[in-house]
């Protein structure tokens, strides 16, 4: 598809190129590569929650045709594959530090490829079958022979926390990996002692998986020529995981390549290597040939890393008139079986009061492991969690004490002179006009005409509700991305970067930055980022970093272009340096009639045999920065809800969200991002959850017959709104969008719920708020009797 109709520069809504090529199933995703002569590999995976591995026998799979091998853990070991190398913490140093309060390391246990010693969840891999086909590796996997000895689980966050929970790791004293306190105790205290209102809440955020629409696959290959690994996996970024594979395997980095092609989703769930990932091409390495691995949907629900999961018991002081003095309270993060990701509950605590106006604050925080597939990041990290809470407790305060909700908002939101403004963990929120965000979602939600819709609901037999939530991103994440361009003189350029895209559209956005700064059609731009044999650096993408760092090294190395090729303009024009100007896309002489296109002083570049030797050969330019400044989105989304009292049925009647993204490339873009992000939060707060059985560990939810999924028919069209208050910390003034559309949609829906049922005196409905969870909570608080108000 052509774009060269229209404008393709930074802030216009422009199609996205490769959603012709996805569409029409010319996309090329992990499970597309065959290799010759290819074997296929099926993994054995662990039926019980917690168990010890006393032996594995595999005579019987070895003696079935077709059989190349079992790989277990033993053979793991025995060939040196090292532990998974896990980062527990954020890699960006504007995130809080966390520590344990008494001064000892966190517990990160070496968590293998395979389970070694022990299984410690439902799905954990304890074999590796390698047939000449899938099926036959299937059967051949059902004659394998574990001998488990069946231990004890746990699976909930909170039982996990205990001194006498079955205890998961045998060096460690319990199950609690991180015990850290952040924020002032003391001051904090003291504002609790002198409040007038102090209002509580005690919930848990439940554990939810992506579900990416693709799911994982990989083909490993083995030169043992060159002694050269390659890896065909799609992933976060292809960089790391060429990282990550080559200290897994022991070997150096230039001994592996990464290659990867479209990748179906992410939502955090592909942003660390998987197991799966080594062990293809450390089996192709065993078996003499490639190796490929295609995950199932069921195996996914097992093994795919999940997120959320946060225990929180909270509290807010407030004086008389409604100004907050003070929060605290106690976060637990539930790791899963290997405590590999401690960041959903660092990148939740360092903003739990949100973008109000706090003096103090404290919170402990800690992590535990339990019987259950590992978690780490997913879409915003640990904030939707902590805006929940924040604005649940908002909306509490508001009815216990008599305070109108939104005029308690606006009392505590920091206005604009306020900024750059550090909040009571640390963290510096930079710039933004966070009244003028929610008052424009009052309006676009239509809130002055809400008790009308109620009204007329009642009369119906139905109770509606409303619900605000203000909210605050961090957007951090690996801080070095690089940029190089190279212009060819047959009119392409190549846009080579570190960071891959899972869905958000970069060959459009990314390219029209190189239309707004190089004047080149967007269809003459070609992305590459899924080979490491040429993309040197870079984080991948995760915490809204690809535009936000993507854009500086791309304006980088634009510049760096435009200055090289005005000398070489120069050269071939027959004019001083200093008279030649830029502009859509050629070299101008000021006062003539002399111009050269981009393209031809590529072209010069390449002939012109006298030119300095910084600028003959290819036209081209790299930027490689570190970005050591947090970014922090913001917004505010309203939401109504319309419920059926009798039957607990909810229909979600508006949604209306504003969102501020400092300067939008491709506002089209992120309209798709915020929709999509809204759905994917509203999907947890209704209906959403992983559900473990707390006895035996296993997981009731994995299939899509139990794990309910949102579909477009549980949604009203949305009515998004961007605003652009440049960010003062980005040269570009950018902010990312990628996870604002999720950040506030627990909170706001709930709110929504509570609102509704505010009749029959229900106080709080916890997650999922499925329909008999609704019915429940209104036959209990017509039980109930009147309760008394907190202080």
């Amino acid at each position: 598809m052509s774009h060269a109709a229209r404008s393709t520069r930074i802030g216009e809504p422009v199609r996205r190129r490769e959603d012709h090529r996805l569409i029409t199933g010319a996309g090329r995703f992990s499970d597309d590569v065959t290799l010759p002569g290819q074997a296929y590999a099926v993994m054995l995976r662990s039926p019980h929650a917690h168990a010890r591995i006393r032996a594995i026998d595999s005579r019987n799979a070895l003696a079935l045709p077709g059989v190349i091998a079992v790989l277990t853990g033993a053979d793991l070991r025995s060939d040196g594959l090292k532990p998974i190398p896990y980062n527990p913490f954020t890699l960006h140093p504007a995130d809080i530090r966390m520590s344990n309060s008494d001064g000892s390391p966190p517990f990160v246990a070496p968590c293998y490829s395979m389970a070694v010693d022990r299984a410690r969840y439902v799905g954990e891999i304890v074999a590796v079958v390698i047939a000449q086909t899938t099926p036959i590796a299937k059967d051949a996997a059902e004659a394998v022979d574990v001998d488990y000895e069946v231990l004890p689980a746990v699976t909930r966050t909170v039982a996990a926390a205990q001194p006498d929970a079955p205890r998961l790791w045998d060096d460690a004293s319990s199950n609690v990996c991180l015990d850290a306190d952040v924020g002032a105790k003391d001051a904090t205290a003291a504002a609790f002692a002198r409040a007038a209102h102090v209002v509580k809440i005690e919930t848990w955020i439940q554990r939810v998986t992506g579900v990416p629409m693709e799911p994982r696959a990989a083909v490993g290959e083995y030169d043992a020529a060159t002694q050269r690994y390659t890896l065909h996996a799609g992933s976060g970024g292809a960089v790391r995981l060429k990282t990550d594979l080559a200290k897994i395997l022991g070997v150096p980095a230039k001994n592996v390549r990464v290659l990867m092609d479209d990748v179906g989703g992410n939502f955090g769930t592909r942003g660390m290597i998987y197991p799966e990932f080594a062990l293809v091409p450390w089996a192709a390495r065993r078996a003499g040939r490639p190796v490929k691995w295609t995950c199932e949907r069921h195996e996914s629900f097992l093994s795919d890393f999940q997120g959320r999961d946060l225990a929180v018991t909270a509290e807010l002081a407030l004086d008389a008139q409604g100004t907050f003095l003070a929060l605290r309270g106690s976060n637990i993060g539930n790791s899963g079986g290997h405590p590999g990701s401690f960041t959903p509950l660092q990148k939740g605590v360092e903003i739990m009061s949100s973008l109000y106006r706090m003096p103090a604050a404290h919170f402990r925080a800690r992590s535990v492991v339990s019987n259950t597939a590992p978690t780490r990041p997913y879409r915003s990290s640990g904030r939707p969690e902590v805006m929940y809470v924040m604005e649940r407790l908002i909306d509490l305060a508001a009815s216990e004490f008599g305070f109108d909700r939104v005029e308690l908002r606006r009392r505590n939101l920091l206005k604009q002179g306020e900024l750059p403004y550090t909040n009571p963990f640390g963290m510096i929120y930079d710039s933004g006009d966070y009244h003028d965000a929610m008052e424009k979602a009052l309006k676009l939600g239509d809130w002055a005409g809400f008790p009308a819709r109620r009204t007329e609901a009642r009369r119906r037999g139905r109770r509606r509700g409303i619900g605000i939530a203000n909210y605050v991103d961090t957007a951090t994440g690996a801080p070095r991305e690089r940029a190089e361009i190279t212009v060819h003189p047959d009119g392409r350029v190549d846009l080579v970067i570190g960071t891959i895209s899972n869905g958000q559209g970069h060959e459009t956005s990314f390219a029209q930055l190189v239309n707004e700064w190089l004047g080149v059609p967007i269809d003459n731009v070609r992305l590459i980022t899924g080979d490491t044999d040429i993309v040197k650096v870079g984080g991948g993408t995760h915490s809204g970093r690809s535009m936000r760092m993507g854009s500086v090294v791309i304006w980088n190395s634009a510049r760096e272009i435009i200055a090289k090729g005005t000398r070489i303009a120069a050269r071939l024009l027959e004019s001083d340096p200093s008279t030649l100007r830029f502009e859509n896309g050629r070299f101008r002489v000021e006062g003539a009639d002399r111009s050269a296109s981009l393209f031809e002083v590529a072209a010069a570049a390449a002939q012109l045999g006298d030119l300095p030797e910084d600028l003959r050969g290819p036209l081209a330019a790299f930027s490689d920065e570190t970005f050591n400044i947090a970014s922090f989105p913001y917004g505010c989304h309203v939401c109504e809800v319309e419920i059926d009292p009798e039957l607990g049925t909810l229909e979600i009647a508006r949604y209306s969200a504003v969102d501020d993204v400092g300067r939008a490339v491709n506002p089209m873009i992120i309209h798709g991002q915020v929709h999509g992000g809204i759905a994917q939060g509203v999907g947890q707060a209704l209906m959403e959850q992983c559900y473990y059985d707390p006895g035996t560990g296993q997981l009731l939810t994995a299939s899509f017959m139990d794990y309910s999924m949102p579909r477009a028919d549980n949604f009203p069209f949305f009515s998004t709104e961007i605003t652009e208050v440049p960010c003062t910390t980005h040269p570009l003034g950018m902010r990312p969008a990628g996870e604002g559309g999720t950040t506030p949609a627990l909170g706001v829906f709930i709110n929504a719920v509570v609102d509704a049922l505010a009749d029959y005196g229900v106080r709080h409905v916890e997650m999922p708020a499925t329909p008999e969870r609704i019915w429940r909570a209104i036959r209990d608080a017509r039980a109930a009797p009147p309760a008394g108000r907190a202080r």
